[in-house]
């Protein structure tokens, strides 16, 4: 159960009613809090003597940022967020039940499937966690929780970015629990942690759930730190293999120890159970199979892009050889037959959200206006409005994607005319290089621009948009974008231009005809890589 509320606590928060305190740290608390559809959720938000200090600010938006990125594979999943708001507050997935500590203590250790489920599961956790390029860095008991059906991995509060561990952290200030410290976290003047300290932590975690003590612990916080610096592991009653999979990740030097990856792989394929013996958990068979696959398509896709970059070279080659000169632009790409019928597009799955965004307030869309036109928020939808000539784009974030992807959105055309537009893989915000998905009510249409001019590269008429809501798909793979409404495969189109590989994403509206006015609205946003 939650603790009531304090006296200085707010009662509601960017439209969550907070009813209760699930837990503090140093930059703020965690509420228990329900959406105004009734669903339960944690709000964690910084404290309000904290939210105007840079660094605490900046902290926390790097922390919403890597945290959108990881995929909910036996994590606590993201669900809104608001860096920016007077309090900022990141909003993820409420786990009712107890924790891996609480167990441990009220039952004592865990033994044969209980106990290797845990240990797969916090494995799949840092497998996710370390493929958004994050590191937990307080891995302990207390943030490991028993859902229905597998344990999952919370508290991002102190994760940083694999690139800048340091970031936003106070000189010689050391985040985290000692008895779950790697040997590197000692060593203040070193190069930093990395992602072997959380499988260290992993170990002492698994260690703890299955001899319900850690594996370095003393009489005293200095004998625990002298014995993880210098002394080996005290793995008790561990059976085999775990407890040889255990012994490596309490290596003394990160080097010696596996990955994350690769840990899960050797719990899958040489532990006491293979993911096919967790028939009674196929939650968590589910998370593991997807983390493993994800690795592995992203080793594919690190080849593909690649052989892209190799080809992205060798074309400027030939360009700067003059092989282009003639011309001064590629060859126009052809749309695809009128009477080729577009397979299904695949699930969206892969990597998992890069981006979640309700756009239902000003967030990483933000609210603007001019001239021309204006990005509002109203009803709990982003609504862009334009007046003649009807063009309006909103800016958004800074990140670009490559390789496969996906980006889906429930689209609303609220003025006869009005067309939605999905700009990706924009090279220029200026000139809008790159390839546009127009949404109108008669039809869908994909187009590349470049050079100042706009080729149609994929038409289909459908009334698939017309009045209403509809949820909108379109998934890019292999160099072709499909897009469906409501789940129902309506066109398709090459990206296959060496030019526009990479980019960023816009929403926008335009308007047909002679139409002096025009608006649309968006909702529900998820970006994803494939």
């Amino acid at each position: 159960m939650p603790d009531p509320l304090r006296p200085g606590d707010p009662r509601e928060l960017g439209g969550y009613r907070l009813l209760g305190r699930l837990g503090e740290g140093g930059m703020g608390a965690v509420f228990l809090g329900r959406s105004a559809d009734g669903r339960m959720v944690a709000v964690k938000a910084i404290r309000p003597e904290l939210a105007n200090e840079p660094e605490y600010r900046g902290r926390f938006r790097s922390e919403v940022s890597r945290a959108r990125q990881v995929p909910p594979f036996c994590t606590a999943a993201v669900l809104d967020a608001d860096p920016e708001h007077t309090t900022p507050y990141l909003v993820v997935e409420y786990v009712d039940g107890p924790s891996l500590g609480e167990v441990v203590v009220d039952r004592g250790p865990l033994t044969g499937g209980d106990l290797h489920s845990v240990a797969i599961g916090v494995a799949t956790a840092l497998t996710a966690i370390h493929g958004a390029g994050v590191i937990h860095r307080d891995l302990k008991p207390r943030n490991v929780l028993f859902a229905l059906g597998a344990p999952k991995v919370i508290d991002f509060g102190i994760a940083q970015p694999f690139e800048a561990t340091s970031h936003h952290t106070r000189t010689n200030q050391m985040v985290g629990t000692l008895a779950y410290m790697a040997p590197e976290r000692f060593d203040l003047d070193g190069p930093g942690i990395g992602p072997a300290a959380d499988v260290f932590a992993w170990g002492a975690v698994v260690t703890y759930a299955g001899t319900g003590r850690t594996p370095f612990a003393a009489d005293s916080a200095a004998a625990t730190a002298g014995r993880i610096l210098t002394q080996p592991p005290e793995l008790g009653a561990l059976q085999s293999p775990l407890r040889e999979i255990v012994a490596r990740t309490l290596a003394k030097d990160p080097a010696d120890r596996p990955t994350a990856p690769e840990l899960l792989e050797l719990l899958l394929d040489t532990g006491s159970h293979s993911v096919a013996d967790l028939t009674g958990r196929p939650e968590l068979a589910q998370a593991a199979r997807a983390a493993r696959a994800t690795v592995r398509r992203g080793k594919r896709r690190g080849r593909l892009i690649a052989a892209v970059v190799a080809g992205v070279l060798a074309v400027a080659a030939l360009g700067a050889a003059g092989a282009w000169a003639a011309s001064g632009r590629s060859t126009p790409v052809a749309a695809p037959s009128p009477s080729s019928s577009p397979s299904a597009p695949p699930p969206l799955l892969g990597n998992g959200p890069v981006i979640i965004d309700r756009l239902d307030r000003p967030g990483q869309w933000p609210a603007s206006k001019d001239d021309d036109g204006a990005c509002t928020y109203t009803g709990g939808r982003l609504v862009i409005s334009g007046v003649e000539p009807v063009w309006h784009a909103c800016d958004g974030p800074d990140d670009m994607f490559a390789g496969d992807s996906s980006i889906a959105a429930t689209v609303a055309l609220l003025e006869p005319g009005s067309c939605a537009f999905v700009a990706f893989r924009l090279t220029s915000d200026d000139e809008y290089n790159g390839y546009v998905l127009r949404l109108c009510a008669d039809r869908i249409g994909f187009e590349r621009h470049a050079d100042d001019r706009a080729e149609d590269i994929g038409t289909t008429p459908t009334t698939a948009l017309a009045g209403g809501e509809h949820r909108v798909e379109m998934v890019i793979r292999d160099e072709v974008a499909t897009v469906s409404v409501d789940g129902t495969t309506v066109g398709s189109a090459p990206v296959d231009d060496r030019r526009a590989v990479t980019g960023w994403f816009r929403l926008g509206l335009e308007s047909e005809g002679d139409a002096t006015s025009g608006s649309v609205a968006y909702r529900d946003l998820e970006i994803r890589t494939l």
